[in-house]
């Protein structure tokens, strides 16, 4: 039986560790045979929000990932256009893959969400989730969300505990900004690739 593939979604704006060791995680914990990062188009959760142009946050991830061979990286929804919704990234990942299950990796607090995104029954029936959480995570919030998503729904979201998560995307933009280090935040490629191309160093 073929094994499972891993799909974890969001800008990547930059990438950085939590995001690779949480995926690393995921592959040991369920056993996948790949994790698939997809930088994300223009996700509509962010449409007021600055985000860097989608050439450099799929650069940045393909440096980030290159040196895992369980890791690749999909251009899936930077080359569709329009707002970037998981659930038709899901059904085209789905017709790649039509006999194997789907893990999406994202964070508890994104997963909470789920019942505002673009028809999430049908995500749901794509998918398997895996609710990355800080250690200490109070996990109540997820079995609310169970009992919301009732009991069939609710056996695909899989909490996993991932210390590294301390880390955010924001906080590395805020430290360019203000001129401070993000050595050891993420893999030394990403970080020389944001300093050459002068990214985060006027906010946004």
């Amino acid at each position: 039986m073929a094994k499972p593939i891993g799909v974890m979604g969001g800008t990547f704006d930059p990438i950085h560790f939590g995001h690779l060791v949480t995926a690393e995680a995921a592959c040991e914990a369920y056993d996948l045979e790949e994790v698939i990062f997809v930088p994300a188009g223009r996700p509509p959760h962010k449409a007021a929000k600055y985000i860097s142009d989608s050439q450099h946050r799929y650069f940045m991830t393909v440096l980030a990932t290159i040196d895992n061979p369980r890791f690749t990286v999909s251009r899936v929804e930077l080359d569709r256009p329009g707002y970037s919704y998981t659930v038709d990234t899901l059904r085209t990942l789905y017709a790649e893959y039509p006999e194997r299950e789907i893990f999406f990796i994202t964070g508890a607090d994104a997963v909470l969400e789920i019942c505002s995104w673009r028809d999430p029954w049908s995500v749901l029936e794509l998918c398997h989730f895996i609710a990355a959480t800080r250690p200490g995570y109070h996990l109540q919030s997820l079995d609310r969300l169970r009992a919301t998503l009732g009991e069939e729904h609710s056996q695909r979201v899989h909490p996993l505990t991932v210390p590294a998560l301390a880390i955010s995307s924001s906080d590395i933009r805020e430290r360019v900004q203000a001129g401070r280090s993000i050595r050891y935040l993420l893999p030394t490629s990403v970080e020389n690739y944001i300093h050459k191309k002068g990214l985060y160093r006027h906010g946004g």
